[in-house]
């Protein structure tokens, strides 16, 4: 979906434009990172075009930093403060996230705001079919990753400290509003079905009747899976989270099976039964049982709204390759999306009786 492979799948030097200050890094390290003892030595994670990010390999042990791109960010993007909170307090209830060991917000330490965690060790999956997997496996990673959903789903945000992490209504709507003004504030060509679903979706929202911590970009190449069997080690880029309507994480989660297989998280025309993959339909159950839920609502202008979504966020990717901003080889080629998604969106909004 709007991932990049390779980005958790090896290190490169680090880029000439994201250079900073490492004896002052590791000054602050000493300072704020409990056990920590240097010398380090800084690598730089393969794509992570939103944050760059960066892994820190030292005496005692290895870490991963996340910090803000250098430059003019829009509003709001890049909040790496918000994703060390939500760490922060998901870690402590003992979900599957990297271990937080510090908040930088002096940006005269590196140049901009940064945290730093631990480094989980397993691997990613960038193939939704698994090919490498067997049958078991497979019926195994899936169970995981809705299990693993569910579960973030079932925190009450007010009893883990996560109760001001965002407002709690009204979150489709607000969530169109945010996308549309990041379209319009990136963009960068005239597509008209984009035009017509920030027109069409505000006047559609279905009614939210939950409150949940919301990730806000699951999806496979998001999760890290332990090595030795089907269990989520860490989910990974907590840069979208918020509070909000579940619905929201799980029917982009579903998103999988209505995109074309490309080599990516993409099931469209698979035999998944075959492959021991669960259909829409046994997925949904497997959520609803383990949320609560007697079912979902017609999923339509869900697939809808996660595609204008998916357009908003490609389109602030092109906008950033206009400026000089993104952090990525792979940000031109997503840029060049925007269009094929908005018109994939429109053609769900209008089944939705757009």
């Amino acid at each position: 979906m709007a991932g990049e492979p390779g980005r958790f799948e090896g290190t490169k030097p680090v880029d000439e434009r994201h250079r900073f200050d490492e004896a002052a890094l590791t000054r602050w390290m000493e300072a704020s990172v409990a056990g920590f003892e240097g010398p380090l030595t800084v690598s730089q994670f393969k794509g992570g075009q939103s944050n760059p990010t960066f892994r820190l390999d030292s005496p005692s042990g290895s870490y991963v930093l996340r910090r803000k791109p250098m430059g003019v960010l829009l509003p709001s993007a890049h909040a790496v403060d918000r994703e060390f909170k939500v760490i922060s307090a998901l870690h402590a209830q003992g979900f599957p996230v990297a271990k937080p060991y510090g908040l930088c917000s002096d940006d005269g330490v590196i140049g901009s705001m940064f945290y730093v965690m631990s480094l989980v060790e397993g691997r990613v999956y960038w193939n939704g079919q698994l090919p490498d997997q067997s049958v078991e496996q497979r019926k195994g990673i899936y169970a995981a990753e809705i299990g693993t959903l569910a579960r973030l789903h079932n925190y009450d945000p007010d009893a883990i400290g996560l109760g001001d992490y965002g407002k709690p209504g009204n979150y489709f709507a607000r969530q169109i509003d945010r996308w549309s003004k990041q379209y319009r504030a990136s963009e960068t060509e005239t597509i008209e079905e984009a035009n017509r679903l920030m027109e069409w979706l505000p006047t559609s929202v279905p009614e939210q009747e939950r409150v949940s911590i919301v990730h806000g970009d699951y999806r496979i190449d998001n999760l890290m899976f332990r090595e030795d069997r089907p269990e989520v080690a860490a989910v990974l880029d907590w840069e979208l989270s918020t509070l909000g309507d579940p619905l929201a994480d799980f029917t982009y989660y579903l998103m999988h099976w209505v995109m074309p297989p490309d080599g990516r998280s993409g099931l469209l025309g698979v035999d998944v039964t075959a492959l021991g993959i669960p259909t829409i339909a046994e997925a949904t159950e497997q959520y609803c049982r383990a949320t609560g839920r007697d079912g979902l609502p017609n999923l339509d202008w869900y697939f809808a709204y996660n595609l204008f979504r998916l357009t908003g966020i490609v389109q602030g990717i092109a906008g950033r390759v206009r400026d000089g901003t993104a952090a990525s080889a792979q940000a031109v080629e997503m840029a060049s999306k925007n269009r094929m998604l908005a018109e994939a969106a429109w053609s769900f909004a209008k089944r939705a009786g757009a």
